[in-house]
């Protein structure tokens, strides 16, 4: 699909759009991702096979999106989020959230609740930056990042994560882990065993934290935190198509 811009407020938020069918897929991706990634354009395939609406975008500094990375936090990825889908998207919505994607479907949820029809989670690393981001920083660390406002942390991919004063702040401002969280509508949650990002434990910790009357944690033998393998693809479209089997439309 060609990739169009949201221009509210100062900025321009890359996005692709298809309308299509009673409900509309909205995939909110990872720190650092973008839209371009294999589940987002395997997702937006998948839609279009089965005649449903789909979203994906970039948030704030990444991808084609404006902004510049550091100056950019979780409350400007939240109104991001909720500015693509209230103003490109209409009826039920299914958010399939990425890492800091399902933490942010899960804050989109407690704004949009009448219109979040289900929610798909892969790798779901809610309240990441304080938990560890600076749960982990070693005293020296915390000092450092107090007084110049931000640090470099090693990851597993190509370059090292940016890591900023603002951002922990803002992540602190939009925990849901020390908070009760009741959701009414399906939740599965997918989780790799061979993840090295998000821990096995974060993922049965937000399990039991969760008021859901349908919600399931599906683990995913030697999946990694990427979740990209044709298998994990497969397992991810199952999923998907076992929450809209259980959804009621109007």
């Amino acid at each position: 699909m060609t990739i169009e811009y949201l221009k509210k407020n100062n900025k321009k938020i890359a996005y692709c759009a298809k309308a299509g069918g009673a409900i509309t897929f909205v995939f909110l991706g990872g720190f650092m991702s973008d839209m371009m990634g294999t589940k987002a354009t395997h997702l937006e395939n998948w839609a279009k096979k089965n005649h449903h609406g789909f979203l994906r975008f970039d948030y704030s500094g990444h991808g084609q999106s404006s902004g510049i990375f550091e100056r950019c936090n979780i409350s400007d990825w939240v109104q991001d989020t909720l500015e693509i889908i209230t103003e490109k998207t209409n009826g039920p919505i299914i958010l399939i959230g990425s890492s800091m994607g399902g933490w942010i479907s899960f804050l989109i949820y407690q704004e949009l609740f009448a219109r979040v029809a289900g929610i798909v989670t892969i790798a779901a690393a809610p309240d990441f930056t304080e938990d560890y981001f600076w749960a982990n920083l070693s005293d020296k660390q915390k000092s450092e990042l107090m007084n110049v406002g931000r640090i470099f942390l090693p990851s597993d991919y190509d370059e090292p994560y940016p890591v900023t004063l603002a951002l922990i702040e803002s992540g602190r401002k939009h925990r849901i882990l020390t908070r009760p969280l009741k959701i009414l509508c399906p939740l599965r949650m997918l989780q790799g065993t061979d993840d090295k990002a998000v821990e096995l434990q974060t993922a049965i910790k937000l399990l039991k934290h969760i008021d859901c009357d349908n919600m399931h944690l599906k683990l995913v033998a030697q999946a990694d935190h990427s979740f990209s393998s044709p298998t994990c693809l497969q397992i991810l479209e199952q999923t998907i198509d076992e929450v809209v089997l259980e959804v009621k439309i109007p």
